[in-house]
Order: structure tokens, then sequence, then C-alpha cells
């Protein structure tokens, strides 16, 4: 038995752990696999922050147009900007203020709106599928977008027959980076969220 325990003892030291060289090996490797995945993985978060801004401006279009047609009277739905930030909200009193009260979406940070000249493709795509001559981007002027008590948009108090676009891309030098989304609204309003690489062309979000 006393023969055997130093044989046991050196067993033990050889599987108790690494040595430097493969701890080198292996942190090197793990260097490399982060390097290859880091950039991969940022793009795909950057791609999830523009569907969701595209997916809240949506939805808040869609709230503006139930409230409407569920209060039975015109409801205007206000867009702003607020420094570097965009603010879209339900101006339920119609006040063209925003107030605490007043459901809102706030884009800000990565993501930001773009005007048509800001870097979107031509929307040749949409207005084709749509058959429509044009569109007008995000509507600053004139005036608010407003819903009447049908959920059919107007504009100063009157009817439109203009599609409107709102274009969502990437804060920054290089917005075509990650894509471009735009939401369309319809003289119905109804809206769609179409996809566009930086060089087009526009694709329906499925």
């Amino acid at each position: 038995m006393l023969k055997s325990a130093p044989n046991l003892r050196t067993r033990r030291s050889r599987i108790g752990g690494f040595s430097m060289v493969e701890l080198a090996v292996s942190m090197c490797v793990l260097l490399i696999l982060s390097a290859i995945a880091i950039p991969s993985l940022m793009h795909s978060v950057r791609t999830y922050q523009l569907n969701d801004a595209a997916g809240r401006l949506s939805d808040i279009v869609k709230f503006t147009r139930f409230e409407a047609v569920r209060r039975n009277k015109m409801v205007a739905l206000q867009l702003q900007q607020f420094g570097r930030d965009w603010v879209a909200w339900a101006d339920i009193d119609n006040d063209g203020n925003l107030d605490t009260t007043e459901k809102q979406v706030r884009i800000s940070g990565f993501v930001t709106l773009l005007t048509a000249g800001g870097g979107p493709p031509a929307p040749t795509a949409i207005t084709n599928a749509l058959n429509v001559g044009g569109l007008t981007a995000t509507p600053a002027n004139p005036g608010p977008l407003q819903f009447d008590a049908r959920g059919a948009v107007r504009v100063n108090n009157g009817p439109t027959v203009s599609v409107y676009v709102f274009y969502v891309g990437a804060a920054g030098a290089n917005p075509g980076d990650f894509g471009y989304r735009a939401v369309i609204l319809l003289p119905s309003g109804a809206t769609q969220i179409w996809t566009a690489p930086a060089g087009g062309p526009w694709k329906q979000a499925g």
C-alpha cells in the first residue's frame, strides 16, 4: 500500500487541472469565436430594434384610429420631435399637447424617423403594389393626421387620398447598414409594414 501511494498522487495531479499552454489555447479559441459571433449578434439586436420601433409606431396609429371609431369623433395622431427623439401619440382631446394620460410611443436611441431624402431606397415596389403614383413622407405638415368616426384618414379636417409613409431607420452616419422599415398608412386607415435593405427593394413584412 505504501509503494502505490506516490503513483496515485501523480495520477491525481495530472487529472486535477490545465497546463498554461492548454489554458492559453482555450482562451485564444474563445476570443476568436467571440470576434466572429459579436458582429452577428449586434446585427440581430439592431434588426430587432428597427422591427420593434416600426411595430410600435404602427400600433399607435392603429390605436388612434380605434379611439376615433370608439369615441365616434375625430382623433388626431400627433408626431413631434423632442431633441433627438420622436414621439407619436393619440391626441384624444385634440389640443396638440402631449398629456400624460394620452397613449404615446417614443422612438429614440439607435432608431429614428427619416425623411424621404434621408437614405431610404426608392419606394417603387410599394407604389406598384398599392397602385399609387407616390407616397407622402412622414406628415409633419400640413398639420396632424386625423381619423374620423369611420376610421378613415383626414388632414386639416378634410378627406385625403394620399398614402402616407413613416420611414424608420438607424440614427447616425450610415443608417442603411441595418436596412430600413416603412410604416404605410392608407386613406382607409389601414396600416402596413415594409422592409428593405440599403439598396432595396422593399418587401411587405409578413
